[in-house]
């Protein structure tokens, strides 16, 4: 039987946002938010089932920091940090032709920080999110190809 496709969108950071889009269903298989470890073994427990495409937003490409933008500098250390662990362990998994692909993306300017109502009506997603679940699922929302 041939696996169904999932595009994994990662918002990274301290709270881990971590969402897929079954390009096969064309539906939301799951919007979650976590710690790093924990969603690294989340993207390996779904290897055996899924084939796997994943982006994750990359704070080391953001050239924008908006207001109270050296607090948000400051802050991007770690975020930064977390996309470097990322880059490296997709490319491990890549090179174990455990994924199927992965790319690191620039942070869209007005793609992030849609509040809960506004997600629900894009996505009619009923369930519980946060700003880092949603951030990760307009990634990879209604993609068929990355």
């Amino acid at each position: 039987m041939e696996k169904q496709k999932l595009i994994i969108g990662i918002d990274t950071g301290v709270n881990t946002g971590i969402a897929a889009w079954n390009a096969s269903t064309k539906q939301i298989q799951f919007i979650h938010s976590t710690k790093i470890h924990k969603a690294l073994r989340l993207i390996e427990s779904l290897v055996p089932y899924f084939d796997l495409f994943i982006r994750v937003e990359d704070a080391r490409m953001r050239k924008w920091f908006g207001n109270d933008s050296n607090a948000k500098k400051q802050g991007a250390g770690s975020v930064k940090r977390d996309g470097k662990i990322w880059e490296d362990y997709l490319t491990d998994l890549k090179k174990q032709e455990m994924i199927c692909d992965f790319k690191m993306i620039h942070p869209i300017k007005g793609t992030t920080k849609i509040d809960a109502r506004q997600f629900k009506i894009i996505t009619g997603h009923m369930g519980v999110t946060n700003e880092h679940s949603r951030d990760a699922m307009m990634m990879v929302y209604q993609l068929q190809n990355i």
